[in-house]
């Protein structure tokens, strides 16, 4: 068994993520690891490279605090409320600065992430025949096919210096479970050099062994384990809240002006010290009104048939 790899939140930033690091923020819609990007803006990290596919709000937070140089992502979209305007002001206007973009497909993404975590030199997909992507992004090359068949596109690995993810529960040596919708998280940890996780909760290792299914980073991936209730608001955590869709529409008008943005950023950011205080100032009742509650194991009585009437099954 390992040492515990539990640090808290300021020390796992501090310690692995630095200016110009390359850094991977995933969370498919589920799960996005909110509270870290905060700690980042905290800490003033500059000239990040930002891999995120489908940049959201997460990234319009870190752009706009001026953390981020490069951002290598698929699939601009604001969780389906709205837009990404610091993005757009980036990218239409370089105002206030210019923002380097690298741009592929979702499944692009995903195949950098496993090239990067299998140790390949490229990937090939299928995918960007009759897509206008390779023509904006020159890493999207085409090769011949060994075996005789039609050239195919390949795409370069990803390998990230700090992986970031949020997930349900860990134990203390880094064996991290998800459950629910999940995006790249395991691929992503695996081709970065370093990896934090920020969860819902630490149990101990009996819990972790009652369900090894849900292990999707074992604990020798793992560099920091963070304790961190609520880390992934606005998004959501199955079993734990719900997503805060009301604060996915409020986004697009905080983001329109940049002033805005930059006063919500003092406030929920730079004021709040931690996600305790985060959580704190969102409201104990809206805070209570986004907790998940039961989720049932079987299906109700009314949707199940009784295997003893006659006509059942069995």
């Amino acid at each position: 068994m390992t040492s515990s790899k539990v640090l808290d939140l300021p020390t796992a930033v501090s310690r692995y993520v630095t200016d110009g690091a390359t850094v991977a923020f995933e969370g498919f819609g589920h799960l996005i690891p909110f509270a870290a990007a905060h700690e980042v803006i905290r800490q003033r990290r500059r000239g990040l490279t930002l891999c995120r596919m489908t940049p959201d709000l997460l990234a319009d937070q870190l752009i706009g605090a001026g953390c981020v140089s490069r951002l290598v992502a698929s699939y601009f979209a604001s969780g389906s409320a709205g837009a990404l305007y610091e993005i757009r002001r980036r990218v239409e206007n370089a105002d206030p600065d210019p923002l380097d973009v690298e741009e592929y497909s979702h499944y692009g993404m995903v195949c950098r992430y496993q090239a990067g975590a299998a140790g390949l030199p490229f990937f090939p997909l299928l995918s960007y025949a009759g897509s206008d992507i390779p023509a904006v992004n020159p890493d999207i090359k085409k090769v011949a096919d060994p075996y005789g068949g039609p050239a195919i596109y390949v795409v370069p690995p990803l390998r990230p210096d700090v992986t970031i993810v949020h997930a349900q529960r860990a134990d203390r040596d880094g064996n991290v479970q998800m459950w629910g919708i999940v995006g790249v998280q395991q691929e992503a940890a695996y081709a970065a050099r370093r990896v934090i996780v920020t969860v819902e909760e630490i149990v101990e290792d009996p819990v972790v062994r009652s369900a090894p299914n849900r292990t999707m980073i074992p604990a020798h991936k793992v560099d920091a384990v963070v304790h961190c209730p609520g880390g992934a608001h606005p998004s959501y955590v199955l079993d734990y809240y719900v997503r805060d869709n009301a604060f996915y529409r409020e986004w697009t008008a905080i983001s329109r002006d940049r002033r805005q943005l930059l006063a919500w950023l003092d406030h929920w950011v730079d004021r709040a010290p931690d996600r305790a205080a985060y959580l704190d100032r969102l409201g104990p009742a809206r805070w209570q009104r986004l907790k998940a509650g039961p989720v049932p194991i079987e299906p109700s009585a009314s949707l199940r048939r009784d295997v003893s009437t006659p006509g059942g099954e069995g």
